[in-house]
């Protein structure tokens, strides 16, 4: 029962994820297998802890409010986002399924929530039913959370890298990590400075941690559900028109030999694909083979001449 109850916030989230991913599953397999890499960031993350907080011990008095702070955001928030990052990093970043730009919360969410499932069962079996269900609507979708914050900078960092933007590729990596160690070492902080402190500031430290929690969720839902409705192709680049053709997407094309196909290039005589049913986006300028702009997701307009570039306003 307690394995359960440990378990089922974390499916919940997970089908959540899944199902909002509309334009293109990921590969099931590979999910699970970076749901178990989650799951073993456990052993570093541990290992990590234990050496910053035996250091912060010798430096800070434990009741210390400062150490509580260094604690949360450098040693735990820093050691459990490190280790998802590097997972996504190292098994996601070059792999042929990384397409989209929601592929990238898909990933960092089952990550972190691989994660999350073992230190919840950790957790719920130590201290029972009431953990299990205060961490149900807390730490394991605070976990999910954090790993939206991560996949949303992860995914903007993959589409600069392919449009030549060394920069942005280089500052949206660094925000992948920051940005979630960020908020889960103030996730923690709160908790662990009220804690530490008088009980009246311990009740204010509280409140502050559930209006927190709240407006977290709040923005990560909605950043879910707009990054799954504007969900574009990630390869495409603004200079030039989309190669990768999606057969359900584009239709079909009759070649000059007479045969009508639907991939990329004639079975029959070997011809490529016209590039004239390419079309310019409306709004940014972008080329496009695609019913969506690659840059920016903007729809195929149904009322443009093809090929026509239209310089955006």
């Amino acid at each position: 029962m307690l394995f359960l109850l440990a378990l089922i916030p974390v499916i919940g989230l997970l089908v959540f994820i899944y199902f909002n991913d509309k334009k293109e599953k990921e590969p099931f397999g590979f999910l699970v297998a970076l749901f178990f890499l989650g799951m073993a960031t456990v052993i570093t993350a541990i290992i990590g802890e234990l050496i910053g907080g035996a250091i912060l011990g010798v430096v800070f008095d434990e009741t210390s409010v400062m150490k509580q702070i260094i604690d949360a955001i450098f040693v735990v928030g820093f050691w459990e986002e490190l280790g998802k990052f590097m997972v996504l990093w190292l098994f996601t970043w070059k792999n042929k399924n990384f397409n989209y730009s929601y592929d990238a919360i898909v990933y960092a969410v089952f990550v972190s929530l691989g994660f999350a499932a073992l230190e919840n069962v950790v957790y719920v079996f130590e201290s029972g039913t009431g953990t299990a269900i205060a961490r149900m609507l807390t730490a394991v979708p605070g976990h999910a959370c954090f790993a939206v914050f991560m996949g949303f900078f992860y995914s903007k960092a993959k589409y600069a890298s392919l449009t030549k933007g060394k920069s942005g590729c280089a500052r949206n990596l660094l925000l992948a990590f920051i940005i979630p160690m960020f908020v889960h070492g103030v996730y923690d902080a709160i908790l662990m400075v009220g804690q530490v402190t008088s009980e009246n500031v311990g009740a204010l430290a509280v409140l502050l941690w559930i209006g927190m929690v709240l407006a977290m969720f709040v923005v990560c839902f909605i950043l879910v559900i707009r990054t799954s409705r504007h969900d574009f192709c990630i390869i495409t680049t603004p200079e030039k028109v989309q190669t990768v053709y999606k057969p359900s997407v584009v239709g079909n094309w009759t070649c000059t030999c007479g045969s009508v196909n639907r991939m990329n290039f004639c079975p029959k005589c070997g011809n490529h694909r016209p590039v004239v049913t390419a079309w310019y986006c409306p709004k940014c300028g972008s080329p496009s083979s695609l019913n969506f702009c690659g840059n920016c997701g903007c729809p195929k307009p149904v009322y443009q001449t093809p090929a026509q570039p239209v310089i955006p306003k």
